[in-house]
């Protein structure tokens, strides 16, 4: 009885323990609690999922996306891609909006902390397909979408979005007086 029980309780640990590491070509990150991570998903529309407001082509661009693992049921994050500019992976994922996809990637994963299910997508495909797509995509978007940006250094710094929001409210987000005195006891 007690043998039936402990493994009836065992069968029923959540699916997130589930190790997704095999046949993972992720290339490591050195992030903390990074997990290598290869699953098929559906590409989803997170807020359509979670609120009913959904919208064509999983919002055009405008919505986080998410992936709806296949092995599990669990929403997964594709909160970061492939790319050291440290942008999110909505921009990877849209032409893939309600398809059956593969993806191969860094998943965050720490119980002590509650840290799961977050994913840094490093390539995807259609289930099927022999043919990856590297998660690359966030930055030459931007460039296309701002084509007078076009400089040496990050994006950031060249990004109109950004420097119209320091010229408003100052580098620290606080107004540009609260700026100047922070500059001035920083930089005597």
């Amino acid at each position: 009885m007690i043998r039936t029980l402990v493994a009836l309780a065992l069968m029923s640990l959540p699916a997130a323990a589930q190790d997704f590491s095999a046949n993972s070509e992720a290339k490591s990150w050195n992030l903390y609690a990074e997990q290598p991570a290869r699953f098929e998903a559906k590409v989803i529309d997170t807020l359509c999922d979670l609120t009913g407001e959904c919208a064509a082509d999983c919002g055009g661009g405008a919505h986080q996306l998410g992936l709806l693992r296949k092995a599990d049921g669990v929403l997964v994050l594709p909160l970061k891609n492939g790319q050291p500019v440290f942008s999110g992976a909505a921009n990877d994922l849209q032409p893939f909006c309600g398809k059956e996809v593969e993806v191969d990637g860094l998943m965050l994963v720490d119980a002590d902390v509650g840290l799961n299910h977050v994913y840094q997508l490093q390539k995807i495909r259609v289930v099927g397909d022999a043919d990856w797509t590297k998660a690359n995509q966030w930055t030459k978007d931007w460039a296309a979408k701002n084509p007078d940006a076009a400089g040496d250094g990050p994006w950031f710094r060249r990004d109109p979005r950004i420097n119209a929001m320091i010229v408003e409210k100052g580098y620290l987000g606080l107004g540009l007086d609260v700026d100047a005195a922070f500059i001035k006891e920083l930089f005597p």
